[in-house]
């Protein structure tokens, strides 16, 4: 049990907690939510020792084994393995004292030291190292390579593999889906979902909370508030509070209408079904959260550009890849104006590269690709921010864009983005990942694109302006390409997918859900550390289930995919069905609005349009009823392929 009783908590002048109590159970799993600068990070280092309260205690077990993953690594010449295995200390100090018996010729002190580490497990240590960083989406060869050869995201990864690695009764993780990629993030999910210690983590992806997650703990105006349940249920809860106070009421009111308005136009456009139903359902909750966002510092917009090309970009037998290396072939790809297209595919299959290619980098290496007269893209990767200005302001990367701007639009402008006074007027040398990132974001709004190609844009940014940015995206009427891991924003933005997998581009007709079935299956059951042969059929590491086992429910789930063609057929005919009854409403309501409609002379063509507007509407929601009804037959049928 993690008590915190009664604490007080300052750093550099500015109290973070004030006389907060907060208990924590053996075997939950917390995630620490709040807004930057709240004191989260502060938080983790009281626990680890490494600051003192101001008043108050935090008491652990006695013995307790805590693990924590290092937000920076320095270059080291040690393999990545080796660097894992650092994070299991006892296992080192194990070996260190083998070494020292074996030089002593003791052998009752080596018998003794390895029973321990057999005890320990010691003979399977590598296999688990390897296991965590494939997990984390290394390639085969990488657990021998230095930890110096790797970028500062991918030794982040490794940190996170050394803190997993490490026997632990309390883990804390820093933000620890900030450097992964979607299937990374799946991966680490479900480990997580194993552990049987105490979990305290900061997010900001709010689906990896909802999977992770038994309870939260928000810091609130310098208190710690624990809720049950995952992330939703505390968005909803807190909702139920803020929306009692009335001085929030109609910001409040205009934030649900800008959603609803999302929402209708979506279902307007449901062109496919499972995706429509799961995005409509998604986004009749964020009524809900909605609220528990009403206090947030953002609020801002992507301008569409005055012009537009139809189409705005096209590439044909394209090829794409680095110097010699084709990753990618035969891409045939069209970009039309309102595309909102979400890149999916495993870890290094070539969606960057992909990115690249559709702006027309080095990594098109072959083929045609076509601009539209007003293309204009705006383009948002990480290595984006090593190109800002560390000199310049956020005011002045605006004004060099636009210098006849007035002085009061571009602060207008950089308020949306939560940059006011001072702050827009500072150089952005002093200011963290996330300020640069919001920057970067400022600048291509600015700049009025058409098409917006995002690569994990929401690295480094906090809930809030995930929220804010995902509100933007929703109500940008240009063209969109997004690679990301918040499955958030991927669910609520984009209308379709594309797989990017083995050397290809392909729409994808599945949801993320789907998706997450296709890696399970791809990838393989190496999860848990290898068991000694004990003579009788080896059971699946993750599922418990013997070979032919395995092969059973393959036969079962293919059965179950048979059965599903039908209930697909159906859904596309109810799909069809809709459309066809909302063109006739809107034709219908269209002749209505003729005033003439309604002199005597026209009162029987009047009744007739109005029968006929009352039919239209009966078929409209018996074609709803029935596509609702069909989605949700196959879900049920798709869950048993679980």
């Amino acid at each position: 049990m993690l008590t915190i009783t009664d604490l007080s908590l300052q750093r550099g002048g500015v109290w973070l907690l004030e006389s907060t109590s907060v208990t924590i159970q053996p075997g939950q799993r917390v995630a620490i939510v709040g807004a930057n600068g709240a004191g989260k990070s502060s938080l983790f280092q009281l626990l680890l020792g490494q600051l003192s309260p101001e008043q108050g205690s935090v008491s652990l077990p006695g013995g307790c084994r805590i693990a924590h993953m290092a937000q920076e690594v320095e270059a080291s010449p040690r393999s990545a393995r080796d660097f894992v295995l650092d994070g299991d200390t006892r296992l080192r100090e194990l070996e260190a004292e083998l070494a020292a018996a074996e030089a002593a010729g003791d052998d009752h002190g080596m018998a003794r030291i390895h029973g321990e580490l057999d005890v320990h497990e010691a003979w399977s240590a590598p296999r688990r190292a390897e296991t965590l960083i494939r997990g984390l989406g290394f390639v085969d060869g990488d657990a021998d390579r230095p930890v110096s050869s790797f970028s500062g995201g991918w030794r982040i990864r490794l940190n996170l593999a050394q803190a997993l690695m490490k026997p632990s009764d309390l883990l804390l993780l820093d933000e620890p889906t900030n450097h992964l990629d979607l299937d990374a993030c799946l991966w680490l999910e479900n480990w997580l979902a194993r552990y049987p210690g105490t979990l305290l983590f900061i997010s900001h992806d709010r689906d990896f909370m909802d999977r992770v997650a038994t309870h939260i703990i928000h810091f609130d105006r310098r208190q710690l508030v624990q809720y049950s349940g995952n992330y939703s249920a505390f968005e909803s809860q807190r909702s139920e509070r803020l929306a009692q106070q009335q001085a929030n009421y109609e910001k409040q009111q205009a934030r649900i209408a800008e959603i609803q308005r999302f929402i209708d136009r979506f279902r307007a456009q449901a062109t496919k079904a499972r995706q429509a139903q799961s995005r409509v359902k998604s986004l009749e909750r964020m009524e809900q959260i909605a609220p528990a966002h009403i206090d947030s510092p953002f609020s801002f917009s992507f301008p569409m550009a005055d012009k537009v090309s139809n189409p705005l970009l096209s590439m044909r037998h394209g090829k794409a890849g680095h110097g010699d290396t084709v990753v990618l072939s035969d891409l045939n790809l069209t970009l039309l104006p309102g595309s909102r297209i979400g890149l999916l595919g495993p870890n290094g299959a070539g969606k960057s590269t992909l990115m690249d290619a559709l702006r027309g980098e080095a990594t098109l290496l072959g083929g045609e690709r076509t601009c539209g007269e007003h293309l204009a893209i705006g383009y948002f990767a990480q290595h984006q921010l090593e190109s800002l200005d560390l000199d310049a302001s956020p005011f002045l990367h605006l004004q060099r864009l636009a210098p006849k701007a007035s002085e009061q639009s571009v602060r207008n402008f950089l308020g949306g983005f939560d940059f006011h006074g001072d702050e827009a007027l500072s150089p952005i040398r002093s200011f963290s990942g996330g300020e640069k990132a919001r920057v970067a974001l400022a600048v291509i709004a600015w700049q009025k694109p058409n098409l917006l190609l995002l690569d994990e844009p929401t690295n480094h940014l906090d809930l809030e302006m995930r929220q804010a940015l995902t509100m933007a995206l929703q109500n940008f009427e240009g063209a969109m390409v997004v690679v990301s891991h918040d499955r958030h924003l991927l669910r609520n933005t984009v209308d379709q997918f594309w797989l990017v997998t083995d050397g290809t581009v392909a729409p994808y007709e599945g949801d993320l859900e789907d998706y997450e079935r296709w890696l399970a299956d791809r990838r393989k059951d190496d999860d848990q550390p290898p068991r000694r042969e004990t003579g009788t059929p080896q059971a699946d590491a993750g599922t418990g289930l013997t070979a032919d086992q395995r092969k059973a429910r393959k036969r079962e789930q293919a059965e179950l995919r048979q059965q599903l063609s039908p209930w697909k057929k159906q859904l596309a005919r109810a799909e069809k069905a809709m459309e066809a009854a909302q063109a006739k409403l809107a034709e219908l309501e269209d002749a209505l609005s003729d005033a003439s409609l309604y002199e005597a002379g026209n009162k029987e063509r009047l009744k007739e349009l109005l029968a006929a507007q009352s039919s239209a509407r009966a078929a409209l929601d018996e074609a709803e009823a029935s596509w609702l009804e069909t989605g949700e037959k196959l879900e049920e049928l798709e869950a048993q392929l679980d």
